[in-house]
């Protein structure tokens, strides 16, 4: 079928109209939104011819640096760092273990060579995150199992790309040395983990010293550090996507202007190129092919949900401080997304012999454990009860929207216990004389302040002041009251 620009246009218009519809039906249905994204590619490929995996590759990793920068902005340090040791040993240990038994298991399936099996498992070693919380929408899971699994899946990704690259390098040079390519992991896991750091650090102090004329370019300002850090890490040989998951995390974690703005920016960036993501991918798939390999497919899926994975996690967090049943849940939660359909275009670019075969297979992994997990693990954290009341979420939010160049801004201050302002009225707090206190919200309702207004410990300050007096503020608010001694008569 022949498209004009107009008509090209009208389509892409349909298809963001139609994925956002989905996501809305799929979060009632319980079903990740991603599986609808891939049917609505794969019934366009129907009527569009598509078989770029390049450009299915290229537009894959664009995507996933957008929604690994924007997960990263979400994760809490204070609740991920309790489980950095856990979560960093299921994206090495965890991922190795898991691509070593489906990878033999992958061999005798499908009939592949040992190098080409290890190549698969290596494809569907990483899970996906952000399938497995849009099912459960505003449902609360433990923090702890939260972190972890946020945590696993920013971080196993790089894992999954090293070890399909290097099967890749052996397929193709067996005489590759086993020793320069773990010397190369530690070099991208390494490189990577600084890069990131800097480049956040760098990001933050660019973000809050610059001025820009308009507020709305701070969220593209954010992007574009984002898209720097993987490029700039990936030239360098390093794990391009860990770089921007760290450097996101401290981003996300550091005292930011125009925060809220950021956030929803990249938030609704991140679903739009989740679901054009998808959509490609399922383009790229041709049906009739799946139909040939659906028992492989299916036997390789049940075996990766319910042998490969299981046995990755218990053996990765044996010594750990997790219950069985937060265990079995981590186990279940490793649903497959992105990463892994993006991974099996890299042998279809290498010219591998079996390429095809291992891009269908792993496709239909994908869409089973989407289908299969994704609608059972909301009830599966039920049963087991993991689960709290609904998320907690601040109801109101307020920020200084500017279309011109201002030196001002709105700032967010918590107010904490035994913090020097607690319990002193507006007029007596000593702000500075441009600070203006402009709202103050208090068990979720608004308070209009006025100067014989009370601050209490939980409000939180909505602050219009000059952006050079925000350390200044910040710091007098999170100045601590010393406590008074009481003097002894002798």
């Amino acid at each position: 079928m022949q498209f004009t620009v107009d008509s090209s246009i009208l389509l892409f218009s349909t298809l963001l109209i139609v994925g956002v519809i989905i996501t809305k039906f799929s979060s009632r249905l319980g079903v990740p939104s991603l599986v609808f994204f891939i049917a609505v590619g794969m019934l366009l490929s129907k009527f569009l011819y598509y078989d770029s995996a390049y450009l299915t590759q290229l537009f894959g990793i664009l995507a996933l640096i957008v929604i690994l920068f924007e997960g990263g902005l979400q994760t809490k340090w204070k609740d991920m760092r309790k489980v950095v040791v856990p979560s960093a040993t299921l994206a090495t240990v965890g991922v190795l273990i898991t691509t070593a038994i489906i990878g033999v298991l992958a061999k005798y399936i499908l009939g592949l060579s040992w190098l080409e099996g290890m190549l698969f498992g290596a494809i569907v070693g990483s899970t996906d995150a952000a399938a497995i919380f849009a099912v459960l929408g505003n449902k609360n899971i433990r923090p702890k199992l939260t972190a972890t699994l946020e945590a696993e899946s920013g971080t196993n990704d790089p894992m999954a790309i090293f070890l399909t690259i290097s099967f890749i390098e052996l397929i193709q040079n067996p005489e590759s040395s086993f020793l320069t390519l773990f010397l190369g992991f530690l070099w991208q896991m390494g490189l990577g983990l600084v890069m990131g750091f800097l480049l956040g650090k760098i990001s933050v102090w660019v973000i809050n010293k610059i001025n820009l004329d308009s507020s709305g370019l701070y969220p593209v300002l954010s992007i574009a550090f984002a898209v720097l850090t993987y490029s700039g890490t990936a030239m360098l040989q390093g794990s391009g996507l860990l770089a921007v998951y760290v450097m996101a995390v401290l981003v996300g974690n550091s005292d930011l202007t125009y925060r809220h703005s950021i956030f929803r920016f990249n938030e609704g960036f991140a679903w739009m190129m989740q679901i054009l993501m998808f959509i490609l991918l399922g383009l790229l798939v041709f049906p009739n092919q799946l139909l040939s390999v659906i028992w492989q497919g299916l036997g390789l899926s049940v075996l990766l949900m319910l042998v490969a994975r299981p046995i990755g996690v218990f053996v990765s967090m044996i010594f750990m401080k997790f219950n069985i049943k937060e265990i079995t849940f981590i186990s279940w939660a490793g649903l497959r997304g992105a990463v892994p359909i993006v991974l099996a275009t890299y042998p279809m670019i290498a010219g591998l012999e079996n390429s095809q075969l291992i891009f269908n297979v792993v496709f239909f992994v994908v869409l089973t454990s989407a289908l299969i997990q994704g609608s059972t693990i909301s009830l599966l954290a039920e049963k087991l009860g993991l689960l709290g009341g609904k998320k907690a979420t601040v109801p109101h939010t307020l920020e200084l929207v500017s279309i011109g160049k201002t030196n001002s801004e709105i700032i967010e201050i918590d107010v904490e216990e035994q913090s020097s302002v607690e319990g002193k009225e507006i007029k007596n707090a000593n702000l500075p004389e441009e600070a203006l206190v402009t709202a103050i919200v208090r068990d979720e309702k608004i308070i209009t302040p006025k100067g014989q207004t009370l601050i209490k410990s939980g409000d939180i300050l909505y602050v219009l002041l000059p952006k050079t007096l925000r350390e200044q503020v910040k710091e007098m608010f999170n100045k601590k009251e010393e406590p008074q001694k009481s003097e002894e008569n002798s």
